[in-house]
């Protein structure tokens, strides 16, 4: 069983050694990888924006709430209504 496993895993290391030097190969693709593995991000700025967003929709909710209930209520009672 050893063996076996040995084998398969010189044969998956041989398949990504060939992957690897075909990519080293390719230009452009290499820059690709570079390029994409170069960007960071802005982790600080997007945690902000959610943050922001989330104040938001909690403050706006907090002032309309009454008013939709209001809204949704009536609604609901028209409709009580049609029947």
């Amino acid at each position: 069983m050893k063996l076996l496993s040995l084998k398969l895993s010189m044969k998956v290391q041989e398949r990504f050694q060939d992957f690897y030097n075909s990519v080293q190969k390719n230009a452009q693709f290499r820059r690709l990888i570079q390029t994409l593995s170069s960007e960071r991000g802005d982790v600080p700025g997007w945690v902000l924006v959610v943050l922001m967003t989330t104040g938001l929709v909690t403050a706006i909710w907090t002032i309309a709430a009454p008013r939709l209930t209001s809204i949704l209520k009536n609604s609901l009672d028209s409709m009580n209504g049609i029947r």
